[in-house]
């Protein structure tokens, strides 16, 4: 073979593959990808001919894989099951991440939903032909509707502290939670006014040499039974931050803290009495601007999650609020992209009702908007 035919033989091999395409592109396989999924078949599209589900984690279990050990089935909150197939008889005092891991599995493999795993989304962007490019670690897909079911996990947040990198002690977030026993004898700073604060403090204080908690505004704690008229509330607002173009914040922050027997104790054993923010950390500790420091050898950051949807930053959907318009689940800047589990829908129940939602919008514009050749 001569240089030139080399060449051109080189240039071939080492030509990208062309886009498999498809109607719908599901990006991933937690609570809301599954729901969309479930929906989308039923809808009458075929997994891996008309649609396709595509998932980072390496098994099943969306991020409740992740969680921490001591965070049981029996403690978890509004754990909903997803449509189609309850989940029965599961033991309260196993690890949630077991549970809801196998019960995600079995639903993946009963309705068929085919999802390609680990696979990393790296972006999607405008492609040809009205067709959006979902450019990944297994190949590219060229797609005519996107589900952005991504969740939350993956873009823990970590509020910036003058002095933080200064601390000699260990630093960690709610993500890596590895449970009580690993702070047995420490002193323990924890920050964080939401569920995940206030079970890691209940947790660990029976171990620790002490702990305090911090949070930037005062936690609401609320008696009563958390009802549909109240739930509705939450979510509308919820739904009013994002239909502005605003980040979203999560249906547990305009809900309040429910108050439970455990809660109830916590309190009057004094786990749960409240610091403001402190003003900055220093290598043994944190400190206020009114003098009062506290020692510590850990901080453990339970300061929440942000949407991940650095993905979709080609399609340049977000407002200038900082997140995503959107009306029900359908981007007002891009009517092909729908999200799930984001915003008003990023609860379990809610993210059923969402992908459900989805693929009847979806449905519609596939129906008004022929493919292209």
């Amino acid at each position: 073979m001569n240089d030139i035919g080399a060449r051109d033989s080189a240039a071939h091999e080492a030509a990208p593959e062309a886009a498999q395409e498809v109607d719908a592109v599901v990006i991933g396989a937690g609570q809301a990808g599954l729901s969309s999924a479930y929906h989308l078949r039923r809808a009458g599209f075929e997994p891996d001919r008309d649609f396709v589900v595509l998932d980072h984690s390496p098994r099943p279990g969306g991020a409740w894989q992740f969680r921490w050990p001591s965070l049981t089935y029996g403690k978890v909150h509004g754990m909903h099951a997803l449509p189609g197939m309850e989940l029965t008889g599961a033991d309260p005092a196993r690890p949630s991440s077991e549970v809801i891991q196998e019960y995600f599995e079995e639903y993946e493999q009963r309705f068929g939903l085919r999802v390609h795993r680990p696979v990393d989304v790296h972006q999607v962007r405008e492609g040809d032909g009205g067709r959006l490019l979902v450019e990944t670690s297994a190949g590219a897909w060229a797609t005519r509707t996107l589900i952005n079911a991504t969740g939350t996990w993956d873009r823990p947040f970590w509020p910036r502290y003058p002095g933080q990198d200064t601390f000699r002690g260990r630093q960690l977030h709610t993500a890596v939670y590895p449970g009580p026993e690993a702070f047995k004898g420490q002193r323990v700073i924890v920050v964080g006014g939401g569920a995940s604060g206030t079970q890691h403090l209940m947790e660990i204080a029976p171990y620790a040499a002490g702990t305090t908690w911090v949070t930037r505004r005062p936690p609401v704690f609320r008696e009563g039974p958390f009802d549909e008229n109240w739930g509705r509330s939450a979510v509308a607002m919820v739904e009013e931050r994002v239909r502005q173009g605003l980040a979203p914040q999560s249906v547990v922050s305009v809900t309040g803290l429910p108050v439970n027997d455990a809660i109830r104790q916590a309190r009057a054993d004094g786990v749960l009495d409240r610091l403001p923010m402190f003003d900055r950390i220093t290598p043994s500790g944190v400190e206020w601007d009114d003098g009062r420091r506290v020692d510590a050898d850990v901080i453990l950051w339970a300061t929440g999650f942000r949407a991940a949807i650095e993905h979709l930053a080609p399609l340049r959907l977000r407002e200038a609020g900082g997140g995503i318009r959107i009306e029900g689940t359908r981007a007002v800047a891009d009517p092909r992209v729908h999200l799930v589990g984001y915003g008003p829908s990023a609860s379990t129940i809610g993210a059923n009702r969402a992908g459900r939602a989805a693929v009847r919008d979806i449905k519609r514009l596939l129906e008004d908007v022929p493919a292209t050749a």
